[in-house]
């Protein structure tokens, strides 16, 4: 009977398998090699790791996690977890079953990116989702604010800190109110409301954007606003409750309201979606996790 398996092998999950084996829990997690940052070409923010590439940050991360002998980091997906009384039960692709005390749910989210043929040639390396991870890079640049969803506007606001020289587009979708638009054209930021017929550029690197009415502006990047979806359907099913952005609800230590159920990472905090946030997540959730098994030992 293992102390708790960790579903998800991102920072969040990473970070809880760390500090559980620290705590001599007995651990497995299950990490299906399919993380949603493998675009990304470096990973910012996070102290002493500023820069740091993402298959860099897990391979290091797996190096610390390997000291500790009570914790298996398995390449597996599991596709299914069913509660039993007080027992958890997790299958495996290969059809294992696996009990567990506990469960950490670090699956962390899908991106549902707006309908332009051509954007995953761009994201990752000119056109982002977090302005916090790579505003930086991009300083000072023309740059587009792609979205399709109400959200637009605080992120051109947020975007607005690193550079002034913006654009808005929305895809043929009008999102934006007559009283957001008025305050954009004050801050001399455009806004395109027709559909973006291409983007243009070379080897991921953005050069311009040509509208359905042939319309073009050169930009050198920008950001992007997903919509946001869970992973996985794993909270959904054993009861998890949800908040309005999609997000797992959990208390200051990780747990659900289903006892024993705790979430962590991107998989709880929809935004802003940062490794140390994430990490630091991951690190809550395996505090309480061991609280709580504590707590059991003694009653």
């Amino acid at each position: 009977m293992l102390d708790c398996v960790i579903v998800g092998g991102g920072p969040a999950g990473l970070n809880a398998a760390l500090v559980l084996g620290r705590a001599r829990r007995n651990v497995i997690l299950f990490d299906n090699s399919s993380p949603r940052n493998a675009v990304t070409q470096e990973s910012h923010g996070f102290i002493t790791r500023d820069g740091i590439k993402p298959r860099e940050f897990r391979e290091i991360a797996h190096q610390d996690i390997a000291k500790y002998p009570s914790v298996m980091i398995r390449n597996e997906k599991i596709t299914d977890i069913k509660k039993k009384g007080i027992i958890f039960e997790l299958v495996t692709e290969e059809g294992e079953c696996i009990q567990t005390k506990k469960v950490i749910l670090a699956t962390g989210l899908k991106e549902i990116h707006p309908s332009v043929e051509n954007l995953m040639d761009y994201y990752g390396k000119s056109l982002f989702s977090c302005p916090y991870c790579d505003g930086w890079e991009l300083k000072d640049r023309p740059l587009i604010v792609l979205s399709e969803l109400p959200s637009v506007f605080h992120m051109v606001k947020t975007v607005y800190n690193w550079s002034k020289n913006l654009i808005v587009c929305t895809n043929g979708h009008k999102v934006l109110t007559t009283e957001q638009k008025d305050v954009l054209q004050r801050k001399e930021i455009k806004v395109f409301e027709q559909k973006i017929k291409t983007l243009v550029g070379e080897n991921g690197f953005l050069e311009a954007v040509i509208f359905e009415d042939d319309e073009k502006e050169k930009r050198d990047g920008g950001f992007v606003t997903p919509e946001w979806i869970q992973a996985s359907p794993f909270g959904k099913s054993l009861g998890c409750e949800i908040n309005q952005l999609g997000g797992i609800i959990t208390d200051e230590l990780g747990r659900t309201n289903i006892e024993g159920v705790y979430a962590a990472g991107d998989t709880s905090v929809i935004a802003p979606s940062q490794v140390i946030i994430a990490a630091a997540q991951g690190s809550r959730a395996a505090i309480g996790v061991n609280t709580d098994l504590t707590l059991e030992d003694f009653n």
